[in-house]
This record gives structure tokens, sequence and C-alpha cells, in this order.
């Protein structure tokens, strides 16, 4: 058996790097997904999915330097349920529930300009454009 998801969304917050006991790196990143339809009304909705993806190793590193909040990303992965494979459930400041769901990053690749919904510069480094993959340092 085999599963792959792919998101495309923006960075709700600066990613959070931690080290494991060994000294390997990892990235969490909250990616939230954004899509609009029309119901049976003719309303249109506005949906929106949030996914904690955490990233390992040097990609982590990539992503804690050159990532931050409003960033659009493309993460390619594998989606972890909890203990009985749902979604984790939370409550919000209002009181109403949530879900969160997990995602373990295969791939993390920088798309949209460096200037997009981030404090960074236009073209600051690599990765700066998603056609020159070759000079992402990952």
């Amino acid at each position: 058996m085999f599963h792959k998801i792919i998101l495309v969304g923006n960075l709700g917050r600066d990613p959070e790097m931690r080290f494991t006991p060994s000294g390997v790196a990892v990235t969490n990143l909250s990616v939230a997904t954004n899509r609009t339809y029309t119901n049976n009304n003719g309303d249109q909705v506005k949906e929106t999915l949030w996914f904690r993806v955490s990233v390992w190793g040097k990609q982590a590193e990539a992503c804690q330097q050159y990532l931050s909040k409003g960033r659009q990303v493309l993460v390619e992965g594998i989606l972890q349920g909890d203990e009985s494979g749902n979604p984790r459930i939370f409550q919000r400041k209002d009181g109403s529930s949530g879900a969160s769901f997990e995602v373990r990053a295969d791939t993390v690749r920088f798309i949209g300009s460096r200037g997009e919904g981030g404090d960074m510069g236009e073209d600051s480094g690599p990765g700066s454009s998603p056609d020159q993959e070759e000079d992402l340092p990952f």
C-alpha cells in the first residue's frame, strides 16, 4: 500500500525548528490551504484546512532559514493520523472545535516570490523562483 499527499498553501506562522536528542533538525510548519466553491444555494463558500507539517534534516534547516509567515509552499509527503488514524482535534480560543491534519514532508518547495506574504526581500537567496530548483539548498 502507498499514499502521498501534495499541498499548496501558505504558512500561517513562522517555521519553528528544534533538534532531536541525536542532533537531527526538525522544523514544524503550519500550512493553510484554501478552496472556494458555490454551494447548492448559490452562495460562495471559502473553506480553509490547516495542516501541521514536519520537515526533517537539511531540508528542515533550509525551511527555517528561508521561509516566513505568509510564504507559499508546495509540500509533498505522507498524511499521519493520531493513534486511531484520525486528525488531531483541538479547541479554538472562541470555544469552537477544529481539526488539524499532520503531514511528514518528503519535499518542500518554496513557491511565489520571496516578497510575497513574508518579510524577506525580493531575490534574497537560493530558491527565489520555483523554476530554479538547482539553486535550492537541499
